[in-house]
């Protein structure tokens, strides 16, 4: 079959190699998309934790696909039948697991990040994912590249969930890259009376207009707490997800916030430079809840699968290109323009 191989920094070759054997209790999935998200690209660059030097490894944790073979004694799965994978598994037995919290497990495996994933025609379903419940039927009638997107989508879940969004209240998105994008669809939906978003590059400012938010600000040409000011009688944001790696937009928003404000820390920083500096009497006087959240547990991305398939959300504006997995180099270049939302390649 043809993969796209890790093999070291900046190193992605398109190959041909053996198409994954599987075990009585295992599945093998025909790939039918997979998309490229952030993770994928520090993999690229070397600078993931879990592709360690001399790492050959496909990745691809964003899949959907058929069902190619099922192994003998499993039962409840259908060849043919359309799947999205939960790419996290946990080890099942620890307190993180146990809670439901498997993304947490400290002894995480993860199909695309610990195992060859995605980014090939065929991949292989560990037991322990189809013990988990990570196979998660998905609808005929959803674009498989819009089903790709399930697992970033609920992360996205994951970090709202944290904050509690209510109706009427004034939400405020740091970043329109495609997560942030999905912050706004998601938040529009649960109710917010007004989304705000800050993003400095003009033509993801422009997407951020066309998919939902209210009112896009330019942070290096507007003053944010002025524009918030306006929006909101002069309290400030109800909720702010900071869904950029920026050390500043994560400092700024305790200022940024309301009395009883609820802010997301969904970007994570550069782990050379992990720390910022804040007035915590802010968190005090202002009674702020700070959360954090990384990843998406199984049951996140159950939930994710729910809404998608219900067709409350449409994620398919998300998905600027698509490219054959010929070209997976060619599409890793487009995910890194800062133009694009979702680049999907599809076997």
């Amino acid at each position: 079959m043809l993969a796209a191989v890790y093999h070291g920094p900046q190193d992605l070759r398109v190959e041909e190699v053996p198409i994954p054997q599987i075990q009585s209790d295992e599945l093998l999935v025909k790939v039918q998309a997979a998309s490229i998200c952030g993770t994928d690209l520090r993999i690229f660059h070397g600078n993931h934790r879990m592709y360690s030097t001399g790492t050959v490894r496909i990745p691809g944790h964003e899949v959907v696909g058929t069902i190619a073979e099922v192994g003998s004694q499993l039962t409840g799965f259908t060849v043919g039948e359309r799947v999205f994978i939960a790419p996290n598994m946990g080890c099942g037995h620890c307190a993180q697991c146990v809670s439901g919290n498997n993304n947490l497990c400290a002894t995480y495996d993860a199909i695309g990040v610990t195992i060859d994933g995605g980014f090939a025609e065929y991949v292989r379903v560990p037991a322990n994912a189809i013990r988990q419940g990570n196979v998660i039927q998905v609808s005929e009638s959803v674009d498989p590249a819009v089903a790709a997107l399930m697992e970033p989508f609920a992360c996205v879940l994951r970090g709202q969930n944290a904050v509690h969004i209510r109706p009427g209240e004034v939400v405020l998105v740091i970043g329109a890259g495609p997560i942030g994008v999905m912050h706004i669809k998601l938040a529009k939906v649960r109710g917010a009376g007004r989304v705000i978003v800050s993003e400095p590059v003009a033509d993801r400012a422009k997407q951020a207009a066309s998919m939902g938010a209210d009112r896009v600000v330019n942070p290096t040409q507007e003053d944010l707490q002025t524009v918030l000011n306006e929006e909101s009688d002069g309290r400030g944001a109800d909720v702010i997800i900071v869904a950029a790696p920026v050390h500043a937009a994560q400092e700024s928003a305790l200022t940024l916030a309301a009395i009883n404000g609820r802010i997301n820390f969904f970007g994570g920083l550069p782990k050379d430079r992990p720390t910022i500096t804040f007035d915590s009497n802010l968190v005090h006087y202002k009674e702020l809840v700070i959360t954090g959240t990384t990843a998406c547990s199984t049951n996140d991305c159950w939930e994710a699968t729910r809404i998608v398939n219900s067709g409350l959300i449409d994620l398919s504006d998300l998905v600027s290109q698509r490219y054959p997995l010929r070209e997976a180099v060619k599409a890793f270049a487009a995910a890194e323009d800062r133009k694009s939302l979702k680049i999907v390649l599809e076997p």
